[in-house]
């Protein structure tokens, strides 16, 4: 048995409290949180229930209820922490000046508390999931809290392209919990900080569990209509965040996914479209019904993906993807045309403080008290992002926007491998579900978490954002409780 001394009070409150912390994940800037300055735009709301159930479950792992707490990939994740404290120690003997009032302690202590936060979620999710009911659970509440994102999203879209509530009123609302108002040119952003978190969220929390549980016509809800309305509803979202590196995410993580789990979908999808056509012992009007069904199917879907397809195009953050081709002469020019040029200036710039110190880093937080005298020059004088930052009265202190880049600027090469290593052993994890004659459902929704969060990762630099750690750490929390034999066979 998994739980050697029962202690069902603190087992009830636990499950209640990790409710909470699913059903609260979109709200990803709440602006109640003491303590934290303006600047702080990681501020997820889940963090509140997150902090009164981990003394619960500390109390669970000093009685020995919760077994084989400490998997391989937390293994790996704890040696990468012990490698990036070591770069954060060297680090203070050749700290940086202080800049516009922030000097090396301050950025270091920062970034170690995004660090605990993303381990306590990280954690909480294995130690949460010991097998697959409670897996399911979990999915279930992580799309309850899809829910809340599509209901905002629906306020949202009333604001924008009606006349039935005011946009003063909607940002109103919405500043009433959120450091965030809503953006003007009518992206969704749901409940997230921005339409890139929200497209973010999608892909990486939300997405895996649909995508797989329509390849394996896995039910988490009683109703069969469920699953499939939230996702169409999910990628509508998407699509409306107009978020070209979510989109990006969700085609990748979604093919690869559908390739994996090709076998038993595409078999019944093709047995029941050619049942209507080579069952003749029916009647004649109950055939021409079905077939009906199908082809009317087959327009409707065609015509959606037609529509979506041009009506993403011609927006015109998505349509400079193609039309830069022409328009700009260099590889500078293509990046600045297409509203990209802060992010890679801004990881241009980081990887000056690894060229600086290519082993150990600068320390975790530290790269960005270096990287203004790194910045590329078309950056000074093309992009008024950067301009505005470099302007005296700016307070501003620039990130790297790519977790590996950040990784690689403040821990070194050394970090960066263990970061690297931490990901490719839950991928092994995720690997080791498809072993179980009943899970793969979850192996499914790994493969496509595992390559979204990889991808994710790419564009952002926060380790406080719950969606990097929530779903693969209850993967990692069911791969652990695999019987003994499986484990030898994937080792």
């Amino acid at each position: 048995m998994y739980l050697v001394s029962s202690s069902p009070s603190l087992e009830k409150i636990s499950r209640i409290l990790w409710a909470a912390v699913l059903f609260t994940l979109p709200v990803t800037s709440f602006r109640f949180f003491p303590f934290l300055g303006d600047s702080t735009q990681v501020r997820p709301l889940a963090l509140y229930p997150l902090a009164a159930l981990m003394p619960i479950l500390l109390v669970r792992l000093w009685r020995k209820e919760i077994k084989n707490p400490i998997p391989g990939s937390l293994v790996v994740w704890g040696a990468f922490l012990v490698a990036a404290l070591l770069a954060s120690a060297l680090g203070a003997l050749n700290a940086p000046l202080e800049l516009r009032g922030s000097d090396y302690f301050d950025r270091v202590i920062r970034a170690w508390m995004t660090a605990v936060i993303g381990l306590m979620f990280f954690v909480a999710a294995i130690w949460m999931n010991r097998d697959e009911d409670d897996v399911r659970f979990s999915a279930k509440w992580i799309l309850l809290g899809l829910c809340l994102h599509i209901l905002w999203s629906l306020v949202q879209a009333v604001s924008f392209y009606t006349d039935l509530l005011p946009r003063q009123t909607l940002k109103e609302w919405q500043t009433s919990f959120s450091m965030r108002v809503p953006t003007k040119n009518r992206r969704f952003s749901g409940l997230a900080f921005e339409p890139g978190w929200l497209a973010g969220q999608i892909t990486t929390l939300y997405m895996p569990w649909l995508v797989a549980a329509l390849l394996t016509r896995t039910r988490l809800f009683r109703a069969k209509w469920i699953e499939p309305a939230l996702f169409l509803l999910a990628l509508l979202l998407l699509f409306f965040s107009f978020s070209r590196g979510g989109i990006i995410y969700f085609a990748a993580a979604g093919i690869v996914t559908a390739w994996v789990g090709r076998g038993h979908f595409l078999q019944n999808a093709r047995e029941w479209f050619a049942s209507a056509f080579h069952n003749s012992d029916r009647p004649a009007g109950e055939r021409m019904r079905e077939i009906a069904v199908r082809v009317t199917l087959l327009v409707v879907l065609a015509a959606i993906l037609v529509g979506a397809g041009i009506f993403v195009v011609r927006k015109r953050y998505i349509e400079r993807l193609f039309s830069g081709f022409e328009k700009a002469d260099s590889i500078e020019e293509y990046i600045v045309y297409n509203y990209a040029g802060g992010r890679a200036a801004y990881a241009w710039s980081a990887l000056g403080a690894y060229r600086d110190d290519p082993w150990t880093g600068a320390g975790l937080g530290a790269s960005g008290l270096t990287m203004y005298d790194n910045l590329p020059d078309f950056s000074k004088t093309t992009l008024f992002e950067i301009a505005r930052q470099l302007a005296p009265n700016s307070r501003s202190i620039p990130n790297p926007k790519s977790m590996p880049i950040r990784v690689l600027a403040e821990t070194g090469i050394l970090g960066l491998a263990l970061f690297l290593a931490f990901y490719f052993s839950a991928l092994g994890d995720v690997r080791a579900l498809f072993h179980s004659n009943t899970a793969r459902f979850f192996g499914l929704a790994g493969i496509f978490t595992w390559i979204a969060v990889f991808l994710y990762n790419m564009t952002q630099d926060s380790l406080a954002t719950p969606n990097l750690w929530i779903n693969l750490g209850i993967l990692i929390g069911l791969a652990r409780t695999l019987p003994a034999e499986t484990a030898k066979e994937t080792s």
